[in-house]
């Protein structure tokens, strides 16, 4: 993780974030700045993932689906997600290459983490999501 006594991102993080993503190193340095104002122990809990998630989706209660969107994204499974986690999650989402978006929702939809994903498991997530947002929202927010 980077120095955040110092608040300046490692270069060792900065230059795979830049191989990793479409992000320049000043965006990544900006976005840096703002998540350590927002976490200042330079971790996201789940908790507080679940928090921000909310907002977006302030008529439902998205939280189940957070869980798992948050699980999806907590690549080291440490319960956090650091600038870097949260960094490669942005991209993926937002303008990743379509096997990266189906990487992603393969891993939102394998639960248990096992590489295969179940008729249960397909269950749950579309379950949460068709729950927590509305009917509209049966598929992974993923756009290809």
């Amino acid at each position: 993780m980077g120095n955040s006594k110092s608040g300046a991102l490692s270069k060792e993080i900065l230059e795979e974030l830049q191989l990793n993503t479409k992000f320049t190193q000043e965006e990544l340095c900006t976005w840096y700045q703002s998540f350590l104002k927002e976490c200042p122990s330079g971790k996201i809990s789940k908790k507080q993932f679940e928090n921000i998630y909310s907002k977006f989706f302030p008529d439902a209660d998205p939280k189940a689906y957070a869980h798992h969107v948050f699980r999806s994204f907590d690549a080291n499974n440490d319960g956090t997600l650091d600038f870097k986690e949260y960094m490669i999650a942005l991209h993926m989402t937002s303008s990743g290459k379509t096997n990266q978006k189906l990487e992603w929702a393969f891993c939102l939809y394998d639960v248990d983490g096992n590489g295969t994903i179940s008729k249960p498991e397909v269950l749950e997530i579309i379950t949460v999501k068709y729950f927590s947002s509305g009917p509209s929202f049966l598929a992974p927010s993923v756009v290809i």
